[in-house]
């Protein structure tokens, strides 16, 4: 049952087609038509609705910009459908409308259910609908990592598993190696920053400043510095105040303020108004008693001591020297302190964490090849299988004689992790490197694919794999670009037989040039041109009966009306309807 399926797609101003639609069914569908009649296009339009590269030379000649816009049912729940609402997406009658814009200038932009999206979120959900492929992802398939991937792929959670937690392992080996690279390159710096701070430390206990000492020293350097001025405005304020000894007769203003009260505390009786001056009066004279008091107190007290004041200033130079070096004021000396002790303890104790990241560094080696032999037993495990499967569908691609295998090996590496009593290279995916090997006849030894294999075989190889992953990790739509290229005969009716085979899991599309393939499909599309070169609506039709019959002649004799190509391709349409 096909989870999703792509319904249609219109493509607008993008290279020779014009405007055109294409209708695409939920099995197998074949396009055909002459070379450069733009068939190709319909690989390139899904490309772009997936999010692929936009190039502004694909839009048409004479055009401001190419749209293409597709329609892909996708049932409720569906992962690639939870991410689209996530972004705002709306359904129009259960179907997902995906859209892509290129200017001739070069903008791109996507729309998704009606929403303005990035275009790297329909990259995200092309992982989940569609998987395209062409003579470029063939290249892909020759990569060895690429391979290793497919493999991890095919695996599933026996390797999922323990490739998660080698991942998690080997990032906190990488970040536990940099620290402990950090802390020993960098020792002679550290070792002198440490020097620094205890020297600085030291200077600072020497002296043992309190913290707000320097505004007190301050204060009383300014009451020492003036003590004989200051001494002499006390006594003449308190004369003032309370009177000179040495003149009875002067007036002060303790005595003018005792008479003003005894004036009116004589008749304070008569007048309430009275009587309350008479009483602020009465605390006038008492304020004057206190302050007079006081100031005859600080007279006596202050002392001018020249030899205080010297030893004032000298512990004022002595913390100066420190704010000179360590902060404005012994506020932020006393902070300095108390970070530089910290630091200084931190930069003490490198040895001892010296010693921990370089036990961790350890364990983890010893974790990480564990994992990594974790990982290569289930690769080889799954390699075994994966092989005989893909091997098996060879035998049906007219390949009967071929071998799949894997070569899975490790290099020795003295720097490396112990995986199976070796020394070995490892890397964030383990310590396996992984190689699909074909052996395309009796006798041939096993060669990688990139050697073993030529155009058409490669091509049967990569529609083996498609299938084999059908069968574990289906996607809903399979697209294929010239799957068959360097393929004719017999080989080209297995894949027919075979594409046709994945289409009752999967939605499958094929650009095809091979009547042997497209006489497989359940429907056919047919990409044309006008006179004027360019593909229009009515230039992608569905091809049924007669019409049928004739183009699948055209592709065998290039005659449409040959009668012994019409019988040929009769032919292949019963072969083919008998055989599903």
């Amino acid at each position: 049952m096909v989870c999703s399926v792509l319904e249609e797609m219109r493509i607008r101003s993008l290279g020779v087609i014009d405007d055109a639609v294409v209708e695409l069914s939920p099995g197998f569908t074949a396009v055909t038509g002459e070379t450069g009649a733009g068939k190709t296009m319909v690989v390139t339009s899904l490309g772009l609705l997936l999010g692929g590269r936009a190039d502004p030379a694909l839009v048409r000649i004479g055009a401001e910009k190419a749209v293409v816009e597709g329609r892909i049912a996708v049932p409720a729940h569906a992962a690639a459908l939870v991410r689209a609402e996530e972004a705002g997406a709306e359904l129009d009658d259960g179907a997902l409308l995906i859209s892509r814009t290129v200017s001739a200038e070069g903008r791109s932009r996507a729309h998704l259910g009606g929403r303005s999206v990035p275009v790297g979120l329909l990259a995200e959900l092309a992982d989940d609908l569609v998987a395209v492929h062409g003579q470029t992802d063939q290249q892909g398939l020759l990569k060895p990592a690429r391979q290793r991937q497919a493999l991890d792929r095919y695996a599933g959670d026996a390797v999922a598993g323990p490739l998660d937690k080698y991942t998690e392992a080997y990032r906190r080996l990488r970040a536990v190696v940099a620290e402990l690279d950090e802390i020993t390159t960098r020792a002679r710096e550290r070792a002198q920053e440490a020097d620094l701070l205890r020297y600085g430390l030291e200077e600072i206990a020497a002296v043992e400043p309190r913290a707000g000492e320097d505004v007190e020293l301050a204060e009383e350097a300014e009451r020492l510095g003036h003590a004989e001025a200051l001494s002499s405005a006390a006594t003449v304020a308190h004369a003032a105040l309370a009177g000179n000894p040495e003149d009875p007769e002067g007036i002060d203003a303790a005595t003018l303020v005792a008479g003003a009260h005894r004036a009116l505390e004589a008749v304070r009786s008569h007048d309430p108004a009275l009587a309350g001056l008479a009483d602020r009066i009465g605390e006038i004279g008492i304020l004057l008693g206190d302050v007079a008091g006081e100031l005859a107190g600080y007279a006596d007290d202050l002392d001018a001591d020249p030899l205080r004041l010297a030893a004032v200033e000298e512990r004022r130079a002595a913390l100066t020297g420190l704010t000179r070096k360590y902060g404005e004021d012994v506020g932020a000396v006393l902070a300095w302190a108390e970070q530089s002790a910290a630091r200084l303890t931190e930069l003490d104790g490198d040895d001892e964490r010296i010693g921990e990241l370089a036990a961790e560094r350890d364990a983890l080696r010893t974790e990480l090849g564990a994992l990594a032999q974790a990982l290569t037993d289930a690769r080889s495990e799954a390699a075994e299988r994966f092989a005989a499967a893909v091997t098996a569908e060879l035998a049906s691609l007219a390949m009967p004689h071929a071998r799949v295998s894997f070569d899975i090996r490790q290099t020795e590496d003295p720097e490396g992790v112990e995986v199976g009593g070796r020394t070995v290279a490892y890397g964030p995916s383990g310590a396996d490197e992984v190689e699909l090997l074909l052996a395309p006849h009796p006798g041939a030894p096993p060669r990688p694919i990139a050697k073993g294999a030529s155009g058409g075989e490669l091509s049967r190889v990569m529609l083996a794999v498609e299938v084999v992953f059908a069968g574990t990790d289906p996607v809903p739509t399979y697209l294929f670009d010239e799957v068959d290229a360097g393929v004719g005969g017999k080989a080209a009716v297995e894949i027919g037989r075979r594409l046709a085979k994945l289409a009752r899991t999967a939605q499958v599309v094929v650009v095809t040039h091979l009547p042997q393939v497209a006489a497989f499909a359940d429907r056919q599309l047919l990409v044309e041109k006008t006179n004027d070169g360019s593909v229009t609506r009515s230039g992608v039709k569905v091809l049924e009966g007669e019409e049928r019959v004739r183009e699948l002649s055209r592709m065998l004799a290039g005659q449409e009306d040959s009668e012994t190509a019409r019988a040929h391709a009769e032919e292949l349409l019963a072969a083919a309807r008998a055989d599903l």
